[in-house]
């Protein structure tokens, strides 16, 4: 069963984002109080809904919830979604791999609607096989939607990743081979690499920007 973690200082929100969650699946939900209570909890979650301006009249020593998502992305891939009144951190929540923005009130329908891709993604990387890589002898497992891009380096490919902890691996392989096992949701834009279309922002002839 999917688990989808709340976090949000004001009980009211957690208790409306509780409801609207699940009117959308029947998912395992916990809430949350704050950042700490989160992390130390040691389920593993698929999505976390997180208030940025987590403690924001408290003690400045409490994580907000900016802080929380990077400690959350040092040991976990989870979806994150922020819920916020706070506009100027969209562009620091791409360090972070924010799946999306809601900001308060939040709209039932719009909601709805992030929420439906959220979980469509979760489910297509449940069912989707890892890339199985060989380095120094061990075997490597690597889900392909954690890969943001291939690069030939020499004889080797470089694979850059969004895992916090070991954003790149390097190992021998042709890049045609790799194309082949990565399927359609990768694209060949150049010769020399290799690119998750999930993860391309805007592109035009010469040019390709991420999302990161």
């Amino acid at each position: 069963m999917m688990k989808i973690a709340i976090c949000d200082d004001e009980q009211p929100i957690r208790e409306y984002l509780k409801k609207l969650t699940e009117k959308c699946t029947d998912a395992d939900v916990c809430v949350f109080a704050d950042g700490e209570e989160l992390l130390s909890d040691q389920r593993e979650y698929d999505m976390i809904l997180l208030d940025i301006s987590l403690n924001q009249n408290h003690d400045t020593g409490i994580l907000n919830g900016m802080d929380v998502a990077k400690k959350i992305r040092e040991k976990s891939d989870a979806i994150i979604i922020f819920v916020t009144a706070l506009k100027e951190y969209v562009f620091e929540g791409y360090d972070v791999g924010a799946f999306h923005y809601l900001l308060k009130p939040v709209d039932e329908q719009k909601f709805m609607e992030v929420m439906d891709k959220a979980i469509s993604q979760i489910q297509r990387e449940k069912n989707a096989e890892p890339l199985i890589i060989k380095i120094d002898g061990n075997y490597i497992r690597i889900p392909v939607n954690n890969i943001v891009y291939a690069e030939n380096d020499a004889r080797k490919i470089v694979l850059h990743t969004k895992n916090m902890k070991e954003k790149t691996y390097s190992f021998y392989e042709k890049m045609e081979v790799l194309e082949s096992k990565l399927g359609d949701n990768f694209f060949r834009s150049h010769r020399g690499f290799l690119v998750n279309l999930q993860e391309i922002d805007r592109y035009d002839h010469t040019n390709i920007e991420l999302k990161n």
